[in-house]
């Protein structure tokens, strides 16, 4: 079969997020994420910054995604200063919750 008589629908990632309200919503809570984390960036120690991805938001919660349980056990002393800091830059957020990665 020939499929050079049916034009191409080819979208940008872009494209897509603007046409569908669900793929717009997921595309602004994963940039919400990332800035949180970008906040925070500065409260983790160095050597650390690298193994920890922002993860969902959902109701007040955010959830860190770490690479190790040794990363883990350290975020997870540094959750009082990184839910204050958030709060004081005008986040909502009741908890952040440290998963480690499977991959």
């Amino acid at each position: 079969m020939n499929n050079t008589s049916r034009p191409s629908r080819s979208w940008t990632v872009l494209q897509a997020t603007q046409q569908s309200p669900t793929l717009a919503r997921l595309a602004e809570l994963a940039a919400d994420s990332a800035a949180r984390l970008q906040s925070v960036s500065a409260l983790l120690p160095p050597a650390l910054r690298k193994s920890v991805k922002a993860g969902p938001v959902d109701n007040g919660v955010w959830c860190l995604v770490v690479d190790n349980n040794a990363v883990a056990s350290k975020v997870r002393q540094l959750l009082p200063a990184l839910i204050a800091h958030l709060s004081t830059k005008g986040w909502e957020i009741t908890e952040i919750r440290v998963k480690v990665s499977r991959e």
